[in-house]
């Protein structure tokens, strides 16, 4: 568990994070282009889309991957819930907020997952690539759920019903997000094109993977810092320990649901990974349109500030090591 710790703190991609993260919190000038880094974002995806439609093109569709989609969407379904309950009894915040907050933490953080899945190769393990498929699953029913936090957040606040954003823009908002299309759109393609397509584009999307991926983690630290230095006022100690313990409350709840799935140890970390990240892309965005009324300042600082930060450093190793640990 320690040597985990130690090689997860001590790789490229956490110290390049940790670079980024210094330097906005000492005000540093470093900085990369909005352009540059959509584009790598945009990289990422493709490059994590394709290669798990190959690898499903070469395992085919079988009760495993069909049991692993259903167990993610289910924890998708009910992570929300619960942090909602959590939150609502263990801190101050007003009901919107911590509809905002639930719902990021329902969702999925796939750079968490990238990073994750780099940590699984480097510890020898092997994963089904068919995780891809569950990553982009697990989005959706987060956000019906967190649709269904807000209309009771909304009641609670005495706000009209009739003046909010109608259901189906918002699901068109979340559905047609941009990291979705793509990661979904390449996962199809390498399906269609399976180890034939993925041969083809080996030398743009797998051999500049690592290198990409640790100028996004230092893009990602940069971001982290200056959400800590704006936001880190309207964090109180409850709702800072609630970016801290929900990680490993999905974790376990995740480590529970793959016991029948008969998964490897690497796709168990990662079913387990995906259900202790926290959305920073497309819950924002929803969030935006079902409760504009909720603070950015409270939500993106503890999905971003907080929890990323602890997922990549500390919980990524932990993660490994219980699924390793399951019978």
């Amino acid at each position: 568990m320690l040597s985990l710790i130690v090689a997860n703190l001590t790789s490229p991609i956490v110290l390049f994070f940790a670079l980024g993260l210094a330097a906005a919190l000492a005000r540093s000038d470093l900085a990369v282009p909005e352009a540059v880094a959509k584009a790598l974002a945009l990289y990422l995806m493709m490059a994590i889309g394709f290669k798990g439609g190959a690898s499903v093109a070469g395992h085919g569709v079988d009760a495993r991957l069909i049991g692993a989609v259903i167990a993610g969407a289910l924890l998708s379904f009910s992570i929300p819930w619960i942090a909602f309950q959590i939150l609502s009894r263990t801190t101050r915040l007003p009901k919107i907020d911590a509809a905002a907050v639930a719902a990021h933490y329902g969702s999925i953080s796939i750079v968490t997952f990238v990073a994750a899945s780099e940590s699984v190769r480097l510890s020898g393990l092997v994963a089904e690539g068919y995780l891809v498929a569950v990553a982009a699953v697990m989005e959706a029913p987060a956000i019906l759920t967190a649709l269904w936090l807000a209309q009771g957040a909304r009641k609670a606040a005495g706000r009209d019903p009739e003046s909010d954003e109608p259901p189906g823009a918002l699901m068109r908002e979340i559905l047609l997000n941009g990291s979705i299309v793509l990661l979904a759109g390449a996962f199809v393609i390498g399906w269609i094109t399976g180890d034939r397509g993925l041969e083809i584009v080996s030398p743009f999307l797998v051999a500049p993977f690592q290198g990409v991926l640790c100028l996004f983690l230092l893009d990602m630290g940069l971001v982290a810092g200056r959400g800590l230095r704006s936001g880190w006022r309207e964090l109180r100690g409850p709702v800072l320990a609630f970016g801290l313990y929900m990680p490993l409350v999905g974790a376990s709840l995740a480590a529970l649901v793959s016991l029948p799935l008969g998964l490897s140890a690497g796709g168990t970390a990662l079913l387990i990974t995906l259900a202790a990240s926290a959305s920073y892309i497309a819950v924002p965005a929803a969030m935006r349109l079902a409760l504009p009324e909720a603070r950015p300042a409270i939500y993106l600082t503890l999905s971003l500030g907080v929890t990323f930060p602890f997922n990549l450093t500390l919980g990524i190793p932990l993660y490994i090591a219980l699924a390793e640990a399951l019978p």
